[in-house]
């Protein structure tokens, strides 16, 4: 079903099992990451799933009645100030007040929050750009212009539509700014450190550690941090097609030891010198900004 089984590196046991790629990453063109996973530096995958349409479509009611209560309030006061005023002026008062109300609040809203307006706040949920960093002015005015049309000018229907369609749920204004919603109120969980095996603590700290492309180091923080939840089988084929899919990266084979315990050694040791690494480069900066 998975094809031959590639022979087994020396000093890390045999490899038994499916391929690695095809037990974690479904749904994802890049190998151990998930489809709405975004990939950081550090090779963490962040996940930042797409709010549900059910969340979107309860925040656009209420910003839909905030904008059009704005409207009505802006329109009574100028409609109040200028009521000798000719129609021409009104006119050119009434579009002033739909470009204040549906344009520019929540505009300055949304630059000014990181991604947020009043809907949004009540709901839970934040914009982000496709990178998952924050969106700026640029991306808040082209989804309140857009907004103006899909919403206000066609009920809403083109963005209830496209956010049912697209794999993020992104309306209109949403996809021509680059940009989606997420739920904000998800707790952080940082997971805890990968611990050094003490059997394994001197091979470590000799031993030459490659850099790992950022797919598979996904993939070792992903099972040291969800291990404890696999059945006793697919846990142990999977620590076997790991250390497989290591052992080019590192010189010489550790000693023997636990497919799991060699895992953790390598991440804790690359863990340790990237962290080592950043404190001297640090150290540099601050002297040479002396």
């Amino acid at each position: 079903m998975y094809g031959p089984v590639p022979p087994h590196p020396p000093g890390f046991g045999p490899v038994v099992g499916p391929p690695a790629a095809l037990a974690w990453g479904r749904g994802s063109a890049t190998v151990g990451v998930g489809r709405d996973d975004q990939v950081s530096g550090e090779a963490v995958a962040l996940e930042l799933p797409p709010a549900n349409l059910g969340l979107r479509i309860l925040s656009g009611i209420v910003d839909v009645i905030v904008g059009v209560g704005l409207y009505v309030l802006l329109n009574w006061v100028f409609g109040s100030v200028f009521a000798q005023a000719d129609s021409a002026l009104k006119d050119a008062l009434s579009t002033v007040a739909v470009v204040i109300a549906l344009v520019a609040v929540p505009t300055a809203a949304e630059t000014a929050t990181k991604g947020k307006n009043l809907g949004h706040l009540i709901v839970g949920l934040r914009t982000v750009r496709d990178d998952a960093g924050p969106v700026g002015f640029r991306h808040a005015l082209a989804r309140a212009l857009i907004g103006v049309v899909e919403i206000y000018g066609c009920l809403g229907l083109p963005a209830l539509f496209t956010a049912a369609i697209t794999s993020k749920g992104k309306r209109m204004g949403d996809l021509v700014a680059g940009t989606y919603v997420i739920r904000d109120r998800r707790r952080l969980e940082i997971p805890d450190p990968v611990v050094m095996p003490a059997e394994l603590a001197t091979w470590a700290s000799s031993a030459d550690i490659g850099s790992l492309p950022a797919p598979l180091a996904v993939m070792l923080r992903r099972f040291l941090g969800h291990r404890e939840n696999m059945r006793p089988q697919p846990r142990e084929r999977l620590a076997r097609q790991l250390i497989f899919d290591v052992a080019p990266f590192v010189s010489p084979a550790p000693p023997p030891a636990p497919d799991e315990a060699v895992l953790c050694a390598v991440m804790a040791e690359r863990s340790r010198r990237d962290a080592a690494r950043i404190e001297r480069e640090n150290r540099l900066r601050e002297r040479l900004l002396r």
